[in-house]
């Protein structure tokens, strides 16, 4: 057999087998490019919605499509989530894992999910919400916690959700709850705090009075056998008064225990209130008092009451919802005093607002003293001083001064042509424009004429010119006043004046 050349046919498949073999041999072999990832067998996928649903699934699958917006896992038996198993879905928005069997939740089960909008977790097997169950959820707005066997929230468990709109706690065992820890998401977006149907033996009603009014407005107490008592029951039917939609929705849902000794003793204490008709006040039926100060201003609010001091303890709710007892806050801007009066030292802007007096006889029974609607402002100019009937007055007086010196103290600034002006005569540049009609002849043709008693003024036709916006009048040389102290005082200061005033009257 003859050797295979360049010639032969089949030399350049032996050349690329050669090829390929040797790029074998040094591990630079090509790959195929990557298939993408299919569906779980157990789901069902479309664009963005991934469906496990009432598959009886005890483990997650592994195999998760990334474009997946929607992961909806519900009705299985899945009973613990692994650290991270939500890196494979970046965009994920909303997860349904109800009606599963999760006790616990490790602390990396939610990282990297900083997208996710919407948590369903009802009807599992919760025994409490840790503080690190979704801190790292910075983008959660509603989460569904109810149907499980939470006994405890933690204190922090909110505090880094600061988008969270909507929690649903009701159906579990909780028996107290800690209202000051939702008290500050409420400044940003919460509206829906549900905590019916649980264990709530007590409700602190201070700590809700504390409260922002949208978290009150959607806080949900109905179906809880807590202890009856005036406080809550006014605080209820002042709720029901202003619309509160938790109260109004649920009115004859809301129960209250008559006595710790009877289990079954719960009445429906909103519907059948006649047992609470001898109740005082509620704690939102007295009216704010006002009180304006000055800023730099130190002042004392005090709220006029009879009870005991042994047995008695004080507390203050601030404008910005920051309950105060003795001695005070931390920097002690604000200070309450043992008989219960508030003490705020320097009044500035940002103190001013409602402050609520409440005073403390047992850990479950308070009332509200007072209210104090404190409004601090700032001292007017100088300028401002006067009242205003002050200077209306001092403004009649002194035009009332002008207008007598326009008309008699102005002196002629001309008096040499004012002499010889003559009856009938032309308007004069200096004197008034008007002539005077007299019945002797003028006093200037015998200087030691008497003046005679029957000279007077006549206008003989109304002034045309004007300047400076006023007329300009003539008065006769024997005016009456023209001898008096005070007018005499005020001509001698006429030259100051006479800049002001043009008018000038003819003097004989």
């Amino acid at each position: 057999m003859s050797p295979r050349g360049p010639a032969d046919p089949l030399w350049p498949w032996v050349t690329k087998l050669l090829l390929l073999l040797q790029l074998c041999a040094h591990g630079h072999a090509p790959r195929a490019s990557p298939l993408p990832r299919s569906c779980p067998a157990a789901c069902i996928c479309t664009s963005d919605l991934l469906s496990c649903s009432r598959q009886m699934l005890q483990h997650v699958p592994r195999a998760l499509p990334p474009t997946a917006t929607t992961l909806d896992l519900s009705h299985n038996a899945l009973t613990q989530l692994h650290d991270r198993w939500l890196a494979a879905l970046p965009h994920l928005e909303a997860l349904h894992i109800s009606h599963n069997q999760i006790k616990d939740l490790s602390p990396q089960a939610f990282h990297n999910a900083s997208y996710l909008r919407h948590l369903d977790m009802s009807s599992n097997h919760l025994h409490a919400v840790e503080t690190h169950y979704f801190d790292a959820l910075v983008s959660l707005e509603e989460l569904l916690l109810y149907n499980n066997r939470i006994t405890r929230v933690d204190e922090n468990a909110f505090a880094k959700l600061s988008g969270l709109r909507k929690v649903y706690l009701s159906w579990n065992n909780l028996t107290t709850f800690p209202f000051r820890s939702v008290q500050g998401l409420g400044n940003y977006s919460l509206r829906t705090l549900d905590l019916s149907s649980n264990s709530l033996s007590s409700i602190p009603v201070e700590e809700l009075a504390a409260l922002p009014e949208n978290i009150r407005n959607g806080l949900y107490l109905h179906n809880n056998p807590v202890r009856c008592s005036c406080p809550l029951y006014l605080m209820l039917q002042r709720w029901k008064q202003r619309g509160f939609s938790s109260v109004k929705d649920f009115f004859e849902e809301h129960t209250c225990k008559v006595s710790d000794n009877v289990p079954r003793s719960l009445i429906k204490f909103l519907k059948y209130s006649h047992m609470f008709e001898n109740c005082s006040a509620g704690p939102e039926d007295v009216h704010p008092v006002p009180f304006p100060v000055m800023v730099g201003q130190t002042l004392l609010l005090a709220c006029n009451t009879s009870l005991p001091a042994a047995a008695t303890t004080y507390m203050w709710i601030s404008p910005h919802h920051e309950p105060i007892k003795h001695p005070g806050n931390n920097n002690r801007s604000l200070e309450v005093y043992r008989n219960g009066s508030l003490k705020i030292a320097v009044a500035k802007p940002w103190h001013s607002g409602v402050y609520v007096g409440l005073a403390i006889n047992s850990p479950r029974n308070f009332s509200r003293l007072c209210e104090v609607n404190v409004t601090v402002h700032y001292p007017k100019p100088d300028g401002e001083t006067f009242s205003t009937g002050l200077t209306t007055l001092l403004g009649c007086i002194v035009s009332l001064l002008l207008v007598l010196i326009y008309l008699y103290l102005t002196p002629c600034r001309c008096l040499s042509c004012c002499k010889k002006a003559a009856p009938l005569s032309p308007p004069q540049e200096c004197s008034a424009q008007s002539s005077i009609l007299s019945a002797t002849p003028p006093a200037t043709d015998r200087p030691n004429r008497k003046v005679s008693a029957n000279k007077h003024v006549v206008f003989l036709e109304p002034v045309r010119e004007m300047q400076n916006g006023k007329i300009r009048l003539a008065l006769g040389e024997d005016f009456p006043d023209a001898k008096h102290p005070k007018v005499l005082q005020l001509k001698s200061d006429s030259e100051s004046i006479s800049s002001v005033f043009s008018d000038t009257p003819i003097v004989s």
